[in-house]
């Protein structure tokens, strides 16, 4: 991963002490499960769209679009494309289960 303020925020991991740094990636990943939040909230939203209409749940163009999108935002930010396409796979795998089970 590149070491640029892009990806750190600013911060300059040399100049922090463990616990500083720790507390930087505990406020990182409440961010991150807030997104999650917002994101699965956002997700079902479009669940009872879908249901409104009698779309059927799953999408594989919209899907494919959010993958592609993915790789393009982790080459972006210098992060492996396949860890964050697995995160994103994971995560439209689930709003979809979820779907189907609100139907």
């Amino acid at each position: 991963m590149a070491n640029n303020d892009q990806n750190t925020g600013g911060i300059d991991p040399e100049e922090m002490s463990l616990d500083e740094l720790r507390r930087e990636i505990r406020g990182i990943d409440r961010e991150i499960v807030e997104l999650i939040a917002r994101r699965t909230y956002v997700a079902d939203t479009i669940a009872q769209v879908k249901d409104d209409r009698d779309l059927p749940t799953t999408d594989e163009k919209q899907e494919q679009r959010v993958m592609d999108r993915a790789g393009e935002n982790a080459k972006q930010f210098d992060v492996d494309a396949n860890l964050v396409k697995a995160i994103f796979r994971l995560l439209i795998e689930l709003n979809k289960v979820e779907q189907r089970s609100n139907r």
